[in-house]
């Protein structure tokens, strides 16, 4: 019994062990230099408006640090305010648990020169306030490197984003249509019995 005991605690304290073995963003170097077009406080609508992103590696570092760098993925990640009760969007140090950074716009191959891409927000994007960040992938499709827009306290350069709302602009044309047309109809209908009353009344 004592052995079985001893294999289970074993077991356990091993996979606790590989649970924790995952990339902190803490352990991260801000390698990369990211900017992009929205203005601090702006506000973009979602499926319409576009954002430019530019990237490139930080060429006052030390040359080489960039070169286990294989992939670079751009992602729309929530602000603090946006994150405040809830806990879907709750920032951890554990990148395999954080929820700060839902949204990826784009995955390309590491170039340590500027990089350009302009993405449409997509439509199902909530309202909220949002920042960019990219991440510098390893061989192994870890993370080892970031940028960001903003400060380490991500509280600059912040834009915010407008869901699409339930209605359509083109959904309240057609029932403003069919509302006129119904009122026409009814105009017209009651237009004609009275024709038809008042002949019948002059036989």
């Amino acid at each position: 019994m004592a052995a079985g005991g001893f294999l289970v605690a074993l077991l356990v304290l091993s996979c606790l062990a590989a649970s924790s073995n995952g990339v902190t963003f803490s352990s991260l170097q801000r390698t990369l230099i990211v900017r992009a077009s929205p203005t601090q406080g702006q506000v973009l609508k979602a499926g319409e408006d576009k954002i430019t992103v530019t990237w490139s590696y930080n060429n006052t570092l030390a040359p080489g640090t960039d070169s286990t760098y294989k992939t670079i993925k751009v992602k729309l990640c929530y602000a603090p305010i946006s994150q405040v009760d809830r806990a879907w969007r709750k920032t951890v140090d554990d990148l395999a648990k954080d929820k700060t950074c839902q949204f990826k716009i784009v995955a390309k191959p590491y170039s340590a020169s500027n990089s350009t891409i302009t993405w449409t927000i997509e439509r199902d994007t909530p309202t909220a306030t949002y920042f960019l960040r990219a991440y510098a992938f390893n061989s192994a499709e870890e993370e080892v490197a970031f940028g960001q827009t903003t400060d380490a306290h991500k509280t600059t350069n912040l834009f915010q984003v407008e869901a699409i709302s339930g209605r359509h602009a083109s959904l309240d044309i057609a029932a403003i249509c069919f509302s006129s047309f119904s009122v026409l109809s009814l105009f017209g209908f009651f237009f004609i019995e009275k024709r038809k009353g008042k002949a019948s009344r002059q036989k």
